[in-house]
């Protein structure tokens, strides 16, 4: 590409290997050659050209956004404003830039695609176009047919999952007074290049939704680009129609937090609605079946849960590791990680009358940050301030809760739960065995359990 200069006074190489920079040529070429652009300079090409490549795969806000970003690239370095039109060199380096530049040089096109206005914007801008990035991305994956599963759901007066996304990206900005942009009254506040840049750098998700954006949109590098890294596939048994309480937005928020090697598949464990409202059900659905995700919407329509890392087990004691985390989904997303306050991660216990029945995650015993009761359908979630093993604020509306759907989804390579009919007779009394264990008693017969079949 040589040495063009830009605004910034640097000269520009492109990043893109030799048969990617062919793939960027050949797009230009078809631009360029539109019948819109003709008009004007065979090396160049107008925003109609642009949207009749683009189609229906983007809103055409977002096509407009990217076109603006490409035109405002000052190649002289003389800021005479931006070109008519888009030139061999302007979308070469927008594409290098946002697709393989670091924050510095993502963030100089960023500000374009938001305002023509130079080195600043408001943060009100930066917050339209937040919700319009994400909006594109749910936008273009259901065009392309590329949610792996998933849908877009929204909930009737509850913010929508494409406005909670976009504040959660956006609460990761430092303002100039190094506040975050947390509260209304900071939307009139400026943020220069340097505040663009570093929100790039501390929200990955700005960088990887305007690749999803441009690799899906315009079709182009589409082999750089693997959603298995981004959308886990979804799995249901037996084909039924299922419609979860996550959408796409939301699993990909917690598909980014759970370790690398349980990301690219969920499997529908347990469902309220399909297996009913039953804790022994969820019992047993959900144990030996490795890590999962555990998550419910309660009647305010919170929505919430917690990661397992290990697999469930009914027992008395608390379980777990500390790769488990709670979040929150609806009305905020965030993610909740280990103090190292305490080792309470799990707790899942049914049939007892001196132990507490139900399943839990944080806290302790009265006082989890999660809690779903044996009596299936009531739960808690207490933290005063917050909880001591995970660090969360209260996830329900209501400190004490009622719930009308739960889902919990096994993550990862996926094992089938063990044949009811190979279950020991020595599993059913659980009661009976902890009181002769605390009685420094043992069963004589736990040795004579019959080997399982490895099938």
């Amino acid at each position: 590409m040589g040495n063009s200069q830009i605004h910034s006074g640097r000269s520009f190489r492109s990043q893109f290997l030799p048969q990617e920079q062919a793939e960027i040529d050949q797009l230009f070429g078809a631009l360029s050659s539109d019948k819109s652009s003709l008009r004007t300079s065979p090396r160049s090409f107008s925003l109609q050209a642009l949207k009749d490549h683009v189609g229906g795969a983007l809103p055409a806000g977002m096509v407009t956004r990217l076109y603006d970003g490409m035109r405002r690239v000052d190649l002289t370095g003389t800021a005479k404003g931006p070109s008519e039109n888009v030139s061999h060199e302007q979308f070469t380096i927008s594409m290098s830039y946002l697709l393989k530049g670091n924050s510095e040089e993502k963030s100089l096109v960023i500000l374009k695609m938001i305002s023509a206005t130079e080195g600043s914007v408001k943060a009100r801008e930066v917050q339209k176009f937040t919700e319009d990035l994400v909006a594109s991305v749910v936008h273009v994956l259901d065009y392309r047919q590329e949610l792996r599963g998933w849908m877009q759901k929204e909930a009737p007066g509850a913010p929508s999952r494409v406005q909670v996304m976009a504040a959660r990206l956006l609460s990761k900005m430092k303002l100039p007074d190094g506040k975050k942009l947390l509260e209304p009254e900071q939307l009139d506040c400026v943020c220069s290049q340097a505040v663009i840049e570093d929100w790039v750098f501390r929200a990955p998700f700005v960088a990887t939704f305007l690749g999803v954006v441009i690799h899906k949109g315009l079709l182009i590098l589409s082999t750089s680009l693997s959603l298995a890294t981004l959308i886990p596939e979804r799995h249901v048994d037996q084909g039924r129609e299922f419609a979860s309480v996550l959408d796409v937005l939301s699993v990909i928020y917690i598909d980014a937090h759970l370790p690398r090697e349980h990301r690219h598949r969920w499997h529908l464990l347990f469902s309220s609605e399909l297996h009913g409202h039953s804790f022994s059900q969820l019992c047993g659905r959900i144990t030996s079946q490795g890590p999962c995700v555990a998550l419910l919407e309660d009647h305010d329509g919170h929505v919430f849960g917690g990661f397992a890392s290990c697999t469930w087990e009914v027992k008395p004691q608390f379980q777990g590791d500390d790769k488990c985390f709670l979040f929150s989904i609806s009305p905020r997303m965030a993610v909740y990680a280990c103090t190292g306050y305490n080792d309470h991660f799990m707790y899942l216990n049914h049939g007892q009358q001196t132990i507490p029945n139900g399943l839990g995650m944080g806290g302790q015993h009265g006082y989890f940050g999660l809690w779903i009761d044996v009596d299936f359908g009531k739960g808690h979630s207490k933290a005063k301030p917050t909880c001591t093993t995970y660090n969360s604020p209260q996830l329900s509306a209501k400190e004490d809760f009622q719930f009308h759907r739960m889902e919990v989804w096994a993550v990862g390579d996926f094992k089938s739960q063990p044949a009811k009919s190979n279950k020991s007779i020595l599993d059913v009394d659980l009661e009976t065995k902890i009181l002769l264990e605390v009685s420094g008693r043992s069963w004589h017969s736990e040795g004579l359990r019959e080997a399982l079949d490895d099938a």
